[in-house]
C-alpha cells in the first residue's frame, strides 16, 4: 500500500479524535432502555462494515476492541498515513488488503461494498474534510468530536451528509452509558423537581504524547472543546434545555511553553431560561470528574461521570447500580441500528453542531469578558429517548 501522511500533519504522531480520557425518533424497536442493540435486522444477516480513519489511540485503546463486542457491526476497513500501523492492524484484525487505504487513496472506499460506515478519528481541524469525503463516497458516518473547529464547518458537514443521502450521527458515547442516561431521567423528568444548580467538571492532565491537541490550528482549542465539551453535554442533558447565555474565565496559565497556543483551563457557566445555572470547569492541568444536580428536594450526581468506564453514582436515596457496559461497543450498534432500519439517530449531527455554537459561544465570553447570549444556538438537538430511561 502506498504510504502518505496527512497534509500538515508529518510532525504530529498518535493521530486520535477523542480526550480523556434534530433528526430524533421517539421509537426503541431495536435498542433497549439502556442504548443496547437487540439484534440484527430482519432483513439482513451481516454486520454492517465500519472503517476508521485514523488509527491513534482512541482506535486502537476502545474503538477497535470495542467492534469485537457488538452486535451488528465490525471492524472492516481501516484508513491511515502509516504503512507499518496498516499492517500491524491487518494482521490483528484480519483485514484484507483491499480494505486498507491511505489519505490519498481514502475516496476509493466509495468502490468498496465491505464498507457501510466510516468513523472519523482525526484531529478536530481535519474532521470536516474527511465527513464532506466519507459522504460523497456514498457512506454513513460516524464523527469523534468536537463535531469541527467553527460551526460554520459543522454545517457543511451536515449538508454534505444530506445531499448525500447518509445518516450522520457524533461520537457521543456517554448517551448509550446507563448511569449518565439515568441522571438524563433524573433532571429532564424533574424526579426531584426543577434543577436548579448544576455542576460539571472534566480535567485531565495533558502530556506531549498527542501534540496536535496543543496546537490551536488542529486542535480548534484546548481542554474546552476536548474534555470541556463533555460539561456542556452533561449540563444539557442533565437540564433538558440548551442555556440562554453564557459566561466564562480562562484559568491562568502556570506553563507558557505547553500553553503557548491554548488555554490551559477555564471556568464557564451556562445559564438557563428559569435562573438555572451550570457551573462548569475545564482543564489540561488538574484532574476532576463529576457531573452533579442539584434541586429544591434532592440531588444526584456521577464521579466519575465521564471516563470510559467505571462510572459511580449516588442521589439523595443511595447509591446507584447499573450494569457496566461497553460505551463505544453501545454506540456504535445504536448507529448500526439506525443505519439497518433506516432510523434516525439519537445524537445527530445538529447535537454537535448545537455543541460547536456553544463552545464559539463560551470562546467569545472568556475572551470579552461578557455575558455572551446564546439566542442563535440551535434549540432542537436533543435526545429524546435517553430521558425515558428507567431506573433499575
Amino acid at each position: 500500500m502506498t504510504t502518505a501522511a496527512l497534509p500538515g500533519l508529518l510532525a504530529v504522531s498518535g493521530l486520535q479524535g477523542c480526550g480523556n480520557s434534530d433528526h430524533q425518533s421517539t421509537g426503541e424497536s431495536a435498542t433497549d432502555s439502556t442504548g443496547s442493540a437487540a439484534g440484527r435486522s430482519e432483513s439482513s444477516g451481516r454486520k454492517l462494515g465500519i472503517a476508521l480513519v485514523g488509527l491513534g489511540k482512541y482506535s486502537e485503546g476502545q474503538l477497535a476492541p470495542a467492534l469485537e463486542e457488538t452486535n451488528l457491526c465490525k471492524l472492516a476497513g481501516i484508513v491511515t498515513g502509516s504503512p507499518e500501523k496498516a499492517e500491524k492492524w491487518k494482521k490483528k484484525y484480519d483485514i484484507p488488503a483491499k480494505n486498507a487505504y491511505n489519505y490519498q487513496t481514502f475516496d476509493q472506499i466509495a468502490d468498496n461494498p465491505d464498507i457501510d460506515i466510516i468513523y472519523v478519528v482525526l484531529p478536530n481541524s481535519l474532521h470536516a474534510e474527511y465527513v464532506i469525503r466519507a459522504a460523497k463516497a456514498g457512506k454513513h458516518v460516524i464523527c469523534e468530536k468536537p463535531l469541527a473547529t467553527s460551526a460554520a464547518d459543522a454545517q457543511k458537514m451536515i449538508d454534505a451528509c444530506k445531499k448525500a443521502g447518509v445518516k450522520f450521527s457524533v461520537g457521543y458515547r456517554l448517551h448509550f452509558e446507563p448511569y449518565n442516561r439515568e441522571i438524563m431521567r433524573l433532571g429532564q423528568q424533574k424526579v426531584y423537581g426543577p434543577v436548579k444548580k448544576i455542576y460539571a467538571q472534566n480535567g485531565q492532565k495533558e502530556g506531549y504524547d498527542t501534540p496536535w491537541r496543543l496546537d490551536k490550528k488542529l486542535a480548534g482549542g484546548g481542554p474546552l472543546p476536548d474534555v470541556g465539551v463533555y460539561c456542556i453535554q452533561g449540563a444539557i442533558y442533565t437540564k433538558g434545555e440548551v442555556p440562554i447565555a453564557v459566561s466564562a474565565k480562562y484559568h491562568p496559565k502556570t506553563d507558557l511553553k505547553k500553553f503557548k497556543e491554548v488555554e490551559e483551563g477555564m471556568d464557564f457557566q451556562l445559564h438557563f431560561a428559569d435562573g438555572a445555572i451550570a457551573e462548569c470547569r475545564t482543564s489540561y492541568n488538574d484532574e476532576y470528574n463529576l457531573l452533579r444536580g442539584e434541586t429544591d428536594q434532592g440531588w444526584f450526581e456521577l464521579s466519575p461521570a465521564y471516563a470510559y468506564e467505571g462510572q459511580k453514582g449516588q442521589t439523595k436515596e443511595g447509591k446507584l447500580d447499573f450494569e457496566k457496559v461497553n460505551q463505544q461497543a453501545r454506540q456504535m450498534d445504536a448507529f448500526a441500528d439506525c443505519v439497518l432500519n433506516n432510523k434516525e439517530t439519537t445524537v445527530p449531527g445538529e447535537m454537535g453542531l448545537r455543541d460547536v455554537q456553544l463552545l464559539e459561544a463560551i470562546y467569545r465570553a472568556a475572551d470579552t469578558g461578557q455575558k455572551v447570549s446564546t439566542k442563535d444556538v440551535i434549540q432542537n438537538a436533543f435526545d429524546p429517548v435517553a430521558a425515558k430511561a428507567t431506573a433499575s
